[in-house]
Formats: structure tokens, sequence, C-alpha cells
């Protein structure tokens, strides 16, 4: 969802309706004029205004999605807390060295930032479990784990994505058993969050009942009216083929998943989409030798150019068939979800 797919529209409109409204600062900065002088200054700019905005419209919960392999990570981070967002999701990396100026109260009187990892297996848990406890003395606010379903940059292997042993059904019992003694030792509530592929009411309702306490959605969420991205973007989903969806070899070195088109075709047969680097966003990225950047291609679907782009989509994003209203999704949601509890 980042690069400009949820920005302020997006996340107020799902806090009004009871959700964490979440903006993603993957990015965030490139729709602004002084981009290519200003790479790190029109981030921290556009964070602080898309949160100021989401908080005009709603007095609901706005989170902060960041990448901990963005080389500004922290310093958005620290935006984040100046402008009072409520939650910080770190995902893409482990945050285990995290400022500590970004862990104090807020100003006008609010407690500390609600820090949430997101992990791609019980062991990455532990590890930021176990550093944190000996680091910090204090436990994530909770962790979400995201399964290879989701759309863009995952977490996994190649040959993980459809390996049964690596889903998310067997993912969250896993993470729930890390957090469990940690839970216990801090005499804490550490809520598990499931993400990736969930798609309906009623999937929602089967990782519940895993254990989960909520889930994490944002494929289904591009189709709606409130989404920050163009029209032209939410209809490649709506166009999109179950065939369409396929995994790519990121520049950043990760696989993603992403909706065929072809800018990824040529890519795939090693034509070189040429491009200037402003400024390294990413520690894993060798901009030297990488065929394309990853950022502005995904900066120009954001706008609908696709012969310059291509969009990340979730595995189930061709099931979407209409563009509607944040209020009305998670209606049907709910409806899905009442309806599959009472059998």
């Amino acid at each position: 969802m980042g690069v400009g797919i949820s920005l302020s529209c997006l996340s107020s409109s799902v806090a009004n309706e009871g959700g964490i409204g979440v903006i993603s600062g993957t990015g965030i900065g490139m729709l602004e004029p002084d981009l290519v002088t200003n790479y790190k200054g029109t981030n921290l700019r556009a964070l602080g205004s898309e949160i100021r905005k989401a908080r005009a419209k709603t007095d609901g919960i706005i989170g902060v999605n960041l990448m901990v392999a963005l080389t500004d990570c922290y310093d958005l981070a620290e935006v984040a807390v100046k402008e009072g967002a409520d939650i910080l999701f770190l995902g893409a990396g482990l945050p285990l060295k995290i400022p500590v100026q970004i862990m104090k109260d807020r100003t006008g009187g609010k407690g500390p930032i609600k820090i949430i990892p997101i992990v791609s297996s019980g062991r990455a848990a532990k590890i930021i479990l176990k550093s944190w406890a000996k680091t910090y003395n204090r436990l994530p606010d909770a962790i979400v784990v995201e399964g290879p379903l989701a759309g863009g940059h995952l977490g996994f292997k190649k040959e993980q994505i459809d390996n049964p042993d690596f889903a998310l059904e067997k993912l969250l019992p896993e993470v729930i058993s890390a957090v469990k003694p940690y839970k216990e030792q801090f005499n804490v509530n550490m809520p598990v969050i499931a993400a990736g592929g969930i798609y309906s009411g009623a999937d929602i309702y089967r990782f519940m009942q895993l254990g989960a306490s909520g889930v994490q959605m944002g494929t289904r969420f591009v189709a709606t009216d409130e989404c920050d991205a163009s029209l032209a973007f939410k209809q490649e989903y709506i166009k999109c083929k179950k065939e369409d969806i396929i995994i790519i070899d990121s520049p950043v070195g990760l696989p993603g998943r992403a909706i065929q088109n072809k800018f990824l075709i040529d890519v795939s047969h090693g034509i070189r989409k040429p491009f200037k680097c402003p400024w390294k966003c990413l520690h894993t990225c060798n901009f030297k030798s990488t065929p394309y950047c990853i950022a502005e291609a995904l900066l120009k679907a954001q706008v609908g150019a696709f012969e310059d782009g291509f969009s990340f989509a979730g595995t189930n994003a061709y099931r979407i068939d209409e563009i509607i209203p944040v209020k009305e999704l998670l209606s049907i949601l709910s409806e899905e979800y009442s309806q599959t509890a009472t059998g």
C-alpha cells in the first residue's frame, strides 16, 4: 500500500468506521515537486502533512507503516511521533535498534506511540522479543504475522511461497507460541494480528478462531472510493485475472506479488528501464545494477502510467469486481463474518 496507495483519505475513512487506518510512509514524498533535490525532506514533509490531514478528518485510530529497510525509516518514525500518530507498524526488516526518542511520550499529554513489528515467522518474532526485553525492558505492543499470500514484497524465499509449511495458518500459531512466554514474563497483553491474503469476513473469522486478535488487510481496500490511488490503478485490480497475479524478483532482493503487464514482461526479457537515483531510499537496493527503480515504477502505477510501472497486489485481487465505499466494504465484511460465525 506504499508509494501513494494508502494515505490520509483511505486511512481516515477506515478509522471513521472503527478500524485502524494506516498511512504508508514508503515513497510518500515522491509526488512532491522538489523530490529530486530534496528527497529526504519531501518524505518527512509529506508524511507530516498526511497525518495532519487524516487527523482533520477523523477522531479514530491512525497508524503509520514504515519499512525498516528504508534509509530514513527512523527519521520518518520521529515525524509519526511528533504528529501524534497512534501506532507505528514496522516491517521489511527487524526493528532491533529503535532510537529512544521514538519510545518517549508524544506531545499533548499522550503516552508513547504503539509500536507493532510485522514478521513472517515465529523465529523472527522471537528475535525481536528477546532483543526488546533485553535492550528496552519492554515488548512491542502487538505483532503482525504476514503470510506469503500478501501483495508487494514478501518475507519469504520463492520456494516457500506455495509451500504449505509456510502458510499463514501454520505461521500464526507459531507466532502466538513465541509471544506467550514474554506476555507472561512482562504480564502484558500483546495481540497477534494475522495478515496476507485475507479477503472475506469468513477469512477473518477463520483466523480469529486460530487465535488471531485481529487482521490486517490491504488489497481489498484498494478498490474503494476513498483509496488514494488513481482510478486507473484501482481498475487494474478489477480487470486482472487469477493468472495475471505473479511473483516477481524485485530489484531490492525480495520476491514480490504483482499484476502482470507489459512493463514486467519487458523486464523479464532483460530490457533495462533507465533511471536516475536521487536518493538511495532502501538499504538493500544496488541502484547501479538494478534493471529499474521500483519506487519510480510504483509511483507511475499510482498515477495510472502503467507503460512505465506496475502495481503490487495480493493473491486475491482478481476476485474484486467493483469499486465501493469503505463503509460498504466494512459492512460486507462484518456481515460475512457474522454469517460464518453463526453457521
